[in-house]
């Protein structure tokens, strides 16, 4: 397993990491991921670990909770083995102080992780969207008291956008508080808008991303294809309308692609766009999922090989897409390009 340095951190996690979404799932989005328990839990970490796999994703909004307390019992008695992320700010209650990134709402949120996973202190705590409606200045103050007291190590974001992300970092700086040194991101070869603004900003600011969802919500696993209807076990059936769209013939000419450097590489079509991914700029760690332990395996057959440059633009070319403006003119006009080359 490759190590990576988080961002402008010191803490080295590995370039696939685990998420634990399926574990404890219920309700109509996590109980379609997965419903592991304790026990199937406790049999991928240490299939993971095996491999090198140490850093484990999870927040407080998955199956309200589940996800964490799951988790902490499948590291139980290893604490010191793994690396723990986990993510709160999203809604987990319909009261008033059970969204956001308030002062309160953040210091609870935290006390109830770490409750949950069995652990006093949480690695990475990253805020699972931005909160509009609470200063930034009182998330990050929060949140450099929660670092000093030990209960936190490091602090990142989750689905920012670019002046989200740049702001707080400013802020950041000027007042000495954590820097975000991640950003957990969508992105894949269906959806590479991470690429417009995020991606320079992560490079120039040297924020790592930790990608969600490398195989775009379940559609690169090579069992949706054109022509054909979804497979009877797919979890799109009930989780397509939560997920980021996805254009559908898009989709399907890059299976296709898929399956020619399947053939050539005797890889399948989900290590492939992961191996992919993991070769992308400022990609600290892409995370993986799986319902069972054959799903895990296969997925964490994504490293240890690379492809070829000619399959690497063989992928650029059939996943890429017309930037949205102000993007379009540095990818397509000289004189923009160079002002401000692109990264790929």
């Amino acid at each position: 397993m490759e190590y990576r340095n988080l961002g402008a951190s010191g803490l080295r996690v590995p370039v696939l990491s685990f998420g634990a979404g399926t574990f404890g799932g219920s309700g109509p989005l996590f109980g379609a991921w997965g419903t592991t328990d304790a026990v199937e839990a406790r049999r991928l970490v240490d299939i993971c670990l095996e491999a090198g796999v140490n850093l484990f994703d999870t927040a407080d909004v998955y199956s309200a909770g589940a996800s964490e307390d799951v988790l902490g019992q499948a590291i139980r008695g290893r604490r010191d083995a793994v690396l723990i992320s986990t993510k709160t700010a999203l809604p987990t209650g319909d009261g008033p102080a059970d969204w956001g990134a308030s002062r309160s709402r953040l210091i609870r949120s935290v006390d109830d992780a770490l409750r949950r996973l069995g652990t006093d202190y949480i690695d990475l705590l990253q805020l699972h969207a931005f909160d509009a409606s609470t200063p930034i200045e009182e998330v990050l103050s929060t949140l450099d008291g929660l670092v000093t007291a030990g209960k936190l190590r490091y602090v990142g974001a989750s689905n920012f956008a670019g002046w989200e992300l740049m702001k707080s970092l400013a802020i950041s700086e000027r007042h000495a508080y954590p820097r975000y040194v991640a950003h957990q991101v969508y992105y894949s070869l269906a959806g590479r808008d991470y690429e417009w603004e995020l991606m320079p900003l992560a490079a120039d600011q040297n924020v790592g991303a930790l990608v969600w969802s490398p195989l775009a919500w379940g559609r690169l696993t090579g069992k949706i294809r054109r022509g054909q209807p979804l497979p009877e076990k797919s979890r799109l059936h009930e989780t397509a309308s939560f997920g980021p769209p996805v254009d559908d013939e898009k989709l399907f000419d890059i299976v296709d692609v898929l399956d020619e450097i399947a053939a050539e590489t005797d890889k399948t079509v989900p290590q492939i766009a992961i191996n992919w991914l993991i070769n992308r700029p400022t990609i600290s760690s892409v995370i993986i999922g799986a319902r069972n332990e054959e799903q895990l395996r296969q997925n964490l057959g994504a490293v240890g090989w690379s492809l070829s440059k000619e399959q690497i633009g063989k992928l650029d070319k059939i996943s890429a897409t017309a930037a949205p403006y102000p993007y379009f003119p540095y990818r397509n006009q000289e004189g923009f390009a160079k002002l401000n080359p692109p990264l790929t």
